[in-house]
């Protein structure tokens, strides 16, 4: 029985967009790289915050959701994992985690 799918040796989709490296020279030596990654990972490192939800005045209290800070938006997701949500920034997203008066959200930064 034949294979349903045809299979060819042409360069997977993404290495037709993107130029090949292969007469580029290294930028440096390999612990001198690295250590730029590391550098470009810690100057673009969102900020973690949790949204925290209080139950009247300070009657009781629960960790609601856990949010990534970037520089232009914010990404939120309950602890539950039923809701994603995308905001402008930590403020705008405890809109979301407001259950009438008497569960309000805040924020914290560990």
């Amino acid at each position: 029985m034949a294979h349903p799918h045809t299979w060819t040796s042409a360069p997977p989709a993404p290495d037709l967009l993107i130029p090949d490296p292969a007469d580029l020279q290294p930028l440096c030596g390999r612990e001198e790289f690295t250590a730029l990654l590391r550098d470009i990972v810690t100057d673009t490192a969102p900020r973690l915050f949790a949204v925290v939800q209080e139950y009247g005045d300070r009657v009781d209290g629960r960790v609601a959701a856990w949010g990534m800070a970037f520089e232009d938006h914010v990404d939120v997701i309950s602890v539950e994992g039923h809701r994603r949500a995308r905001a402008a920034s930590p403020e705008q997203a405890l809109r979301a985690y407001r259950l009438g008066a008497r569960v309000v959200p805040h924020l914290m930064w560990p």
